[in-house]
């Protein structure tokens, strides 16, 4: 029989022992995902391993929406350096992402000459709708590194080459910002 003043003394240890667990866990890794391409195609991420990857949510109709000139010029310049960008689009942010992903795929290659992989539509935003990856990209106990919430259209997460999330960069930072230069310029 357990004395009821042991009780809080036990719920403590027994606590501790989960928040340690919690703190010391490993990070999972962002190849256990495959997601669908613009294209309806399965994207393994399992293939981008030894890679730095960014990853972004995009929008057509956001005043943001420029900063695909600049995605695509960064991933021009390191493309052939183990670096990979992957845009995400979601109409999660005042509806500025309205199209299909035949419409999206179209404006990408037609306005901004897009050539990294994009998938298809999904939700970023917390919530019960919120895609697996996003939920990885944003959630402590998953990425091992922070909890974040996805704040507005173009937000940037920076992958390492193990498959661990390392950064997140906010919306209105633009994509060859010097910190995000020297990250990927890094040697690992």
């Amino acid at each position: 029989m357990i004395k009821w003043w042991r009780v809080p003394i036990l719920c403590l240890f027994y606590s501790s022992l989960f928040s340690q667990d919690v703190m010391n866990a490993k990070p999972q890794s962002i190849y256990q995902y495959v997601v669908e391409d613009i294209d309806g195609k399965d994207f393994d991420f399992s293939t981008l391993k030894g890679k730095k990857i960014m990853i972004v949510n995009t929008a057509s109709e956001c005043g943001l929406t420029p900063q695909y000139e600049k995605l695509q010029a960064m991933y021009d310049r390191y493309k052939d350096r183990d670096f990979v960008i992957i845009g995400f689009p979601s109409n999660d942010f005042l509806r500025q992402e309205p199209g299909s992903n035949a419409e999206i795929k179209s404006f990408c290659s037609l306005k901004y000459k897009i050539t990294f992989p994009m998938m298809s539509k999904m939700v970023v935003k917390k919530g019960e709708s919120q895609a697996a990856i996003y939920k990885y990209l944003t959630q402590k106990a998953e990425n091992g590194l922070e909890d974040s919430k996805v704040k507005w259209n173009f937000q940037k997460y920076l992958i390492d080459e193990k498959g661990i999330l390392v950064k997140v960069i906010a919306p209105r930072t633009l994509p060859d910002d010097r910190e995000i230069i020297s990250w990927i310029e890094a040697k690992s």
